[in-house]
């Protein structure tokens, strides 16, 4: 047989907005999470999923930094894609960002079989920041999009099972310390892309794990799944099983029909095959398979509401279309995690393809329609087969490297002196974030960073946190122990760390940052907004005097080491605003915003800000004005509801379509 299977390099051109750089300060506040349920809520839930609720749902993003550096100005860019194709399908994949499928085509009909983004427009909604919409994501980590979603991925060709290529996309996962990897590859004469997924725990204790693989496909479909009841979570927060199709008068399979934003996590019995499609009108669209590994199968809707239209308009170009997703994961809904037992793995294999079928009648008859051509086009049987042959090649070792991830794996597997078979963390891979972990590691000491520049990244595991407590307790040891022994939940230990480091830091304003969210979740408030002002004092000391020159500041050896610093300007900015508006200190909230760079002052979030602190000044026309200049808070969170709140503060008139990003109903 000949393999006509190709994986090409390729370069997608397109209106793209700029990352920017990550926040420098480490996320100490808890984890802003939308995914919590009432308690009432546990009433009749299956035990098994009860007790999966409860598996170590993720309470901070340490030691992931967040990623809100971005903006909404789009300028041509070019992307670099991997294309994966053989005589049927062509799948291009974005290994910079995430590893993402970007586009899935059917060559011979010529149709695209996922919503295809035709901008890169970051947006606030995965755990760390930034995320776009579009194509098929690979969520790892805990509830919500990936940290990874805008982070480059490890790629390289590798045997495939059938004689071919694959295409392995790899990284190691930060919040749980898991490396993962998935396989794509094409058979020969293949209408399904396949994918083989495994995750890893080489650790001496178990993990909580969590994965999701969300499909985008466009929104005027109806989606079908074997199931007649769902689990419904929406931006109320709470959890309610449903019937389906029908719940409250509303085909909650038909995205546009549903007036809000909500998942619907279809609750498949345990003997039917795993599988969901989206199928337009004329039966035509896509579906998804797996083996029984991957239980859990959701649709997620933006709803016809004006909240869920602007959001469709805000993460894509105007007048090109909404999406929805069809989704699948290791548990029933994305509010659990599953236990990983120590040195043990999971995997699964994963389809997709285009599928024909009438999408339309009564729910059975269409699910049994869908299932049987689902069985002819693609049998159970084929994808098992395909996973049973795919496994002994989940450790093959790559043939040629495609693109680079992280160097945070190789620092993991240079502590543990490991191997992970297939999925190689060179040495070479580690980079600047690495050198003074690599060096703790080797020396038994951190280094200092040369010159006056912001901390580098925290580790915070408790192999590190154990070296950071015998290390030679500097002052830069000491920030960073404090950042790992907070997240271990020993506060008053953490607060002690950086206030001995206080002491003889070159640099006060990183730990002052650190005392003052240390006052602010013990409640003291006051003390915290003290601290902060203290702390962005002491920042600007140690810059330059023209707010405009951040180039100059000290320890600056590059256009990237300005950025740097004025991102750690506007974070801490941002901070200290926040601690003072709280306190309704005007004066010395104004006084910082003066102190603020101008094209900091510019952003869509400061001027938010501008706006609360107008307000807070007894001036609302001046913050009502503010408001009517069309201001885009590039990095509004998923279900924030700042700016609505801060229009009905000023005025009785309805809340302007640009504005309205409500995802829920009105609260009684």
């Amino acid at each position: 047989m000949v393999i006509v299977t190709r994986i090409r390099r390729e370069v997608l051109t397109l209106p793209a907005a700029e990352l920017g750089p990550d926040n420098p300060l480490p996320p100490l506040h808890p984890l802003d999470e939308v995914h919590r349920i009432d308690d009432r809520d546990r009433v009749g839930m299956p035990r098994d999923m009860a007790r999966q609720l409860d598996c170590e749902p993720l309470t901070s993003l340490l030691p992931v930094r967040v990623r809100d550096g971005y903006g909404r100005t789009r300028t041509l860019r070019a992307l670099d894609a991997l294309v994966i194709e053989n005589d049927r399908l062509r799948a291009t994949v974005l290994p910079g960002l995430g590893g993402r499928v970007a586009s899935l085509r059917h060559l011979p009909t010529g149709r695209e079989l996922l919503y295809r983004n035709p901008v890169f427009q970051p947006a606030d909604f995965a755990l760390n920041g930034a995320w776009y919409s579009g194509g098929i994501e690979w969520n790892i980590g805990s509830t919500g999009h990936t940290t990874l979603s805008c982070a480059p991925l490890h790629a390289a060709r590798v045997p495939a099972p059938d004689g071919g290529e694959m295409l392995r996309l790899w990284e190691w996962e930060r919040l749980r310390d898991l490396p993962f990897q998935v396989d794509l590859w094409l058979p020969d004469g293949s209408d399904f892309l396949y994918a083989g997924v495994r995750i890893r725990n080489p650790h001496e204790h178990p993990v909580p794990t969590y994965w999701w693989s969300n499909t985008a496909v466009l929104e005027d479909v109806r989606v079908l799944a074997p199931a007649d009841e769902a689990w419904q979570f929406g931006y109320e927060r709470r959890l309610r099983r449903i019937p389906v199709p029908s719940y409250d008068g509303i085909d909650r399979t038909r995205p546009l029909d549903s007036p809000y934003a909500a998942d619907y996590f279809y609750d498949v019995p345990d003997d039917r095959r795993r599988w969901i499609a989206a199928l337009d009108a004329d039966g035509h669209g896509l579906v998804q398979t797996s083996t029984d590994t991957l239980r859990g199968r959701k649709l997620f809707v933006w709803g016809h509401r004006p909240g869920g239209r602007r959001w469709q308009q805000w993460l894509t170009e105007p007048g090109t279309g909404g999406y929805c997703e069809i989704q699948a994961g290791l548990a029933r809904t994305q509010l659990e995690h599953v236990r990983l037992e120590a040195q043990s793995e999971v995997s699964w294999l994963e389809a997709y393809g285009p599928l024909d079928a009438p999408s339309t009648g009564e729910w059975p008859q269409a699910v049994r329609g869908v299932e049987d051509r689902l069985e002819t086009a693609l049998p159970r049987a084929r994808v098992e087969q395909a996973y049973a042959d795919w496994l002994p090649y989940a450790d093959t070792e790559p043939v040629a490297t495609l693109a680079a991830g992280s160097g945070w794996g190789a620092l993991e597997v240079l502590h543990s002196d490991g191997k992970l078979p297939g999925t190689p963390f060179p040495e070479s891979t580690l980079g600047e974030a690495q050198t003074p972990w690599r060096e703790l590691l080797r020396t038994g000491s951190l280094p200092e960073p040369s010159g006056v520049r912001p901390p580098g990244e925290s580790l915070v595991a408790p192999h590190w946190r154990d070296m950071l407590e015998t290390a030679p307790a500097t002052p830069h040891t000491e920030y960073h122990l404090g950042v790992a022994q907070w997240h271990a939940g020993d506060r008053a230990q953490a607060v002690r760390s950086w206030e001995r480091a206080l002491r003889g830091a070159p640099a006060r304003w990183p730990l002052l940052r650190c005392l003052a969210v240390a006052d602010q979740t013990s409640g003291h408030h006051e003390r915290a907004a003290e601290r902060y002002l203290d702390a962005f004092d002491d920042l600007c000391r140690a810059l330059p005097h023209s707010p405009n020159d951040a180039a100059d500041a000290p320890g600056h050896d590059s256009d990237t080491g300005g950025e740097v610093w004025a991102a750690v300007r506007a974070a801490l900015g941002r901070e200290t605003l926040l601690a003072l508006l709280r306190l309704q200190c005007t004066a010395d909230a104004r006084a910082v915003w003066d102190r603020l760079p101008p094209a900091v002052r510019e952003r869509g979030r400061f001027r938010l800000l501008e706006a609360e602190l107008l307000f807070a000044e007894g001036r609302p026309e001046a913050a009502r004005a503010v408001l009517d200049e069309d201001v885009e808070v590039a990095d509004l969170r998923e279900g924030e509801e700042t700016v609505g709140r801060l229009w009905s503060r000023l005025t009785d008139e309805p809340l302007p379509a640009r504005l309205d990003f409500r995802m829920r109903p009105d609260q009684p």
